[in-house]
């Protein structure tokens, strides 16, 4: 066997190699350096900023640094929603913009110039690509850089507490796909979601603490954290609300609370089980219309010390989707004074789903952008959308090597 070592994995090995002791601030230059050893120039990093309306450059050393790219309305903007390769070809070459995924997460865009392209260049550049990603999602833990050069506006503490618990917005494997959306982006404060994929069963949690403050932030984090905890010692739906309840109750006083929806998702069946604590009841989609809410039998928001809570179960047909909202989506009003409601709500979901054929991400983002602007701008409360998207299937094929 043929263990020599080719040119493609030189030029990722470089990457490699070096990146475990890489100080951040040396990323760009490495990675400007690696472009052009294949013949490539004019190297972009474009993040998704809080708000995910525009895709920002990072600066660094041998990177250019131009304006901010629309997501909606431009070619760096298309490669991240479709989260495919875009090429656009030009009189000084073909400008590339290559997707920026870790996992399925998309960290933003690299773009590129290249005099000329074949499969090959398409190929190389496609892992590097993955490879660079992989690289800002290790790094950022270290510096602060590129948090500051996401932010469009000024963040408050509480919105900050929040960004910092939240997992990846986006998750999407060949049975399950999530994405999740947080407003307003600089200045939230007591809404949050959490989820995580253990073997067959997602687990999904979304939260909405009382009030607009740092304290809402705090009660957030203190729900957020003691759901983890929970979700990780394995225990049930209802103990889960036990838990969270008594923590809030204990940290805080019985004159505050939290709202919680909490799901467990089988990702082999489609079995949806899940127990709603004060939250609007999830929607339905099937076939790209909400078929109906899911309602369920109430139970206390935690911390007021309620009854362990009923379960209610649903099985999912393949490519339904589940959308969680929180109450600042429906109740904003209007400039006539009048309450958003679930039924206009439901209007822009069949709207968008109907249009939308970029995957759950880009769903999520249009929809909460289109809901911003039925409400003329406004969100005096938190705003958060939790989409889920049930594919069924196996996934045991991505680990035989082909």
């Amino acid at each position: 066997m043929d263990r020599s070592e080719g040119f493609g994995e030189r030029l990722l090995g470089v990457l490699l190699d070096r990146a475990h002791e890489m100080p951040p601030q040396l990323i760009a230059p490495l990675i400007a350096e690696e472009v052009t050893g294949i013949g490539g120039r004019e190297v972009s990093i474009l993040l998704q900023d809080y708000a995910q309306e525009l895709l920002v450059p990072l600066p660094g050393r041998r990177l250019i640094v131009g304006e901010p790219e629309p997501i909606g309305d431009s070619p760096a903007g298309t490669a991240f929603l479709r989260a495919a390769t875009v090429e656009v070809p030009g009189a000084g070459g073909v400008r590339m913009y290559l997707p920026l995924l870790d996992g399925s997460d998309e960290v933003g865009v690299m773009a590129l110039t290249l005099d000329a392209i074949d499969d090959d260049d398409r190929r190389l550049l496609r892992r590097l690509a993955g490879l660079v990603a992989d690289m800002l999602v290790t790094k950022h833990a270290y510096t602060d850089r590129f948090f500051q050069a996401r932010r469009r506006e000024p963040m408050s503490v509480a919105a900050e507490m929040q960004w910092s618990l939240l997992p990846p917005l986006t998750m999407s494997v060949p049975q399950v796909a999530v994405a999740g959306i947080l407003e307003p982006a600089y200045s939230a404060a007591g809404d949050s979601f959490d989820y995580a994929l253990n073997d067959d069963i997602l687990h999904v949690a979304v939260f909405d603490a009382m009030g607009h403050n740092l304290e809402a932030a705090t009660m957030a984090s203190v729900a957020v954290g003691t759901y983890r905890h929970t979700r990780r010692a394995g225990v049930d739906l209802s103990e889960k609300y036990a838990f969270m309840d008594q923590a809030i109750a204990e940290q805080f006083g019985p004159d505050h609370f939290v709202t919680a929806q909490l799901m467990q998702l089988d990702v082999t069946t489609g079995r949806l089980r899940w127990v709603n604590a004060g939250h609007p009841p999830p929607l339905l989609i099937r076939n790209r219309q909400v078929v109906r809410p899911l309602p369920s039998p109430p139970a206390l928001p935690v911390g007021f010390g309620g009854e362990r809570p009923q379960v209610t179960e649903q099985m999912l047909l393949r490519g339904d989707q589940v959308l969680c909202y929180t109450d600042g989506v429906i109740e904003e009003r209007d400039a006539q004074g009048e309450p958003f409601g679930e039924e206009r709500l439901i209007d822009c979901v069949n709207r968008i789903a109907a249009t939308e054929e970029h995957g759950v991400r880009a769903q999520v983002r249009r929809l909460s952008h289109a809901l911003k602007e039925e409400r003329g701008g406004r969100t005096s409360d938190d705003a958060t959308l939790f989409l889920i998207e049930w594919r069924g299937g196996a996934a045991d094929h991505l680990a035989v090597l082909a």
